[in-house]
């Protein structure tokens, strides 16, 4: 049985290193934050020790239990916290990165609770630097080929084409194009036409300029708001101001 300054250094630690990993999460607004991985990398952490040392004397010939096997749901039950971060839109999934900073805060709490400091603490270091740098370095170098383009827009004649006309002015190609009616019923009556939602998949030019191109696809008449489909769950569109 380990000394309580023992106990407690260990408990602290986890909770230190699972604050380090969560405060990084909290920073980029992901669902799962700094209390999440606090308290993910504690409770894993009491319970390697409760494994360890909570049934010395209670197993055959006085020996403790077999400390692997409630260290081993720790790892299979942490999938549920996992499973709550992930969201999907469309074709676009997020929250895969943070259910896996999770899942490795289950292991460092493990790492810690068994004493094993170093492969703890460099872990903990590791994922830090994963999170932080290695996005920005991810982004450098594997560019997506195609991105989804969502256009809200009021459907009239020559919509596509003009939007199209603009796409072609900007350089960009079109590899695929849906448009879904919204709500066709209710706006049969309405003069200026029904509401639709036009995604385009494009690839994008090297020389590519934001801002001017959002500014000129909502020059368009009918279109109310352009965005990247990975910017739907950020709530970053672009407005018609004209409408």
């Amino acid at each position: 049985m380990i000394s309580t300054w023992e106990t407690i250094l260990r408990l602290v630690l986890s909770a230190i290193t699972g604050g380090l990993v969560g405060m990084e999460r909290e920073a980029s607004n992901r669902p799962a934050g700094l209390r999440t991985h606090v308290l993910v990398t504690l409770g894993s952490t009491l319970i390697m020790l409760i494994s360890m040392y909570g049934f010395d004397g209670l197993g055959v010939g006085g020996q403790g239990g077999d400390p692997a096997r409630l260290a081993a749901q720790v790892v299979s039950g942490i999938g549920f916290l996992g499973a709550g971060t992930i969201l999907r839109t469309g074709s676009n999934i997020r929250g895969l990165t943070t259910a896996a900073s999770i899942w490795v805060c289950g292991g460092i709490g493990l790492a810690i609770g068994n004493g094993y400091y170093v492969g703890g603490i460099t872990t903990a270091v590791i994922v830090l630097f994963t999170l932080k740098s290695l996005g920005a370095i991810e982004k450098k170098l594997f560019k997506k080929k195609y991105r989804s383009l969502i256009l809200q827009c009021i459907e009239r004649p020559g919509l596509i084409g003009d939007i199209g006309h603009v796409l072609g002015r900007n350089h960009i190609a079109i590899r695929d194009i849906k448009v879904i009616a919204e709500d066709e019923e209710e706006d049969d009556e309405n003069e200026e036409g029904y509401r639709i939602e036009v995604r385009f998949m494009v690839k994008l030019p090297s020389k590519f300029t934001k801002d001017s191109f959002f500014n000129e696809i909502c020059q368009i008449k009918g279109v109310e708001q352009a965005m990247w489909e990975s910017d739907m769950l950020r709530k970053e569109y672009h407005t018609n101001l004209n409408i």
